[in-house]
């Protein structure tokens, strides 16, 4: 990554921290005492990040040997589409760095220009994670994400093992199915158990949620289709709520040029009546996460731009609490920025 971009990055992150640069020429520059001037510093620096990454750098790109079976066996480029993870896994020693970052409502309510700029002077959810290739099938991923809604400072911790691979004109390998499996811990501060909320923790334990999913996907052509039920245990729950959720989601992935993806998704969960009965009657009506987005391909770097009306990142949250609508103008950009790195080599791979 070149120093511009580790500096961008850097000077991003203090913003959303809400805190000044350590940098002496950057604090000249850097005083955004208005909304309007954050906002226009945010634009400022997206465009300098994504016009910086695409610039054709070879020292971006990642030199590696791979495995012959990886070779023309991508279904989906990413390791995840909007919402959904996909079906690919990292070959052995390498490793993503990824931000995922979810604004608010575009419009609505909550969003327009009188509320909120069109959702961007608003953070619903942002997700800072690491995921690296123990062998060339099973990746372990590590992550933090900031929580939308009742429950926050959220940590993730998943693996993710890629059983088939799909080969081009191989019958007996006709698609790719991956199953991943995570444990997501809240860190929050627990409010009053009386309140019986969904974060009136109990203990250590209740803090907890788990997700297992199973990922078949095959590429047809230039398109590339992914279906994926979902599983979803939550430790502990609002009286009347369901512990156990089951979901199916699928994905889509068309390229458009080269470099240009269109890319979608979309889940449907599963509730019981007596459940939907309940959150109803508090006003609470749930909707399916859908997402729509463009794929941008760079040289060592993937950036997704991203329509949602999920306000969660984690499968953990999103499967049982979306509860925004579409049709009410409820959804919001949202990016992806992924930077793959080569972690370590296999020794066999250098012929030692």
């Amino acid at each position: 990554m070149n120093l511009l971009t580790v500096r961008i990055s850097q000077l991003y992150i203090l913003i959303l921290l809400n805190k000044q640069p350590p940098y002496s020429k950057l604090r000249f520059i850097y005083k955004p005492k208005t909304i309007i001037m954050k906002r226009l510093l945010f634009f400022s620096l997206l465009f300098i990040v994504i016009n910086s990454l695409a610039q054709d750098d070879s020292s971006v790109i990642i030199k590696t040997p791979l495995p012959a079976e990886f070779t023309n066996t991508k279904v989906f480029y990413s390791q995840k589409a909007i919402n959904t993870k996909t079906v690919e896994v990292h070959p052995k020693g390498i490793m993503d760095f990824s931000i995922d970052h979810y604004f608010g409502d575009l419009a609505g309510d909550n969003g327009g220009p009188k509320h909120g700029f069109f959702g961007l002077d608003a953070i619903k959810d942002v997700r800072i994670g690491f995921q690296v290739g123990l062998s060339d099938r099973l990746n372990v991923l590590i992550a933090r994400a900031k929580g939308s809604g009742f429950v926050t400072n959220q940590y993730e911790l998943g693996l993710k093992y890629q059983v088939l691979r799909q080969k081009d004109k191989d019958p007996s390998h006709p698609l790719s199915l991956t199953i991943f499996a995570n444990d997501v811990l809240s860190a929050m501060k627990a409010t009053d158990t009386a309140l019986h909320l969904e974060n009136s923790y109990e203990d250590f334990g209740s803090r907890h949620s788990q997700v297992v999913q199973v990922l078949m996907a095959r590429k047809f052509g230039k398109v590339s289709l992914q279906l994926n039920p979902i599983y979803l245990h939550t430790n502990y729950v609002e009286p009347n709520a369901q512990k156990d959720l089951f979901a199916v989601g699928g994905a889509i992935r068309w390229p458009l040029s080269k470099k240009f993806v269109l890319i979608a998704d979309y889940f449907h969960t599963f509730r019981s009546q007596e459940s939907i009965d309940f959150f109803a009657s508090k006003g609470i009506g749930f909707h399916d996460p859908f997402g729509i987005g463009f794929e941008i391909i760079t040289e060592g770097h993937v950036f997704h731009l991203n329509f949602t009306n999920a306000t969660d990142i984690l499968e953990n949250r999103f499967i049982r609490g979306t509860t925004s609508s579409w049709g009410d103008g409820e959804f919001r950009w949202a990016f992806t920025l992924t930077r793959n790195f080569v972690l370590f080599r296999d020794k066999k791979s250098k012929g030692g």
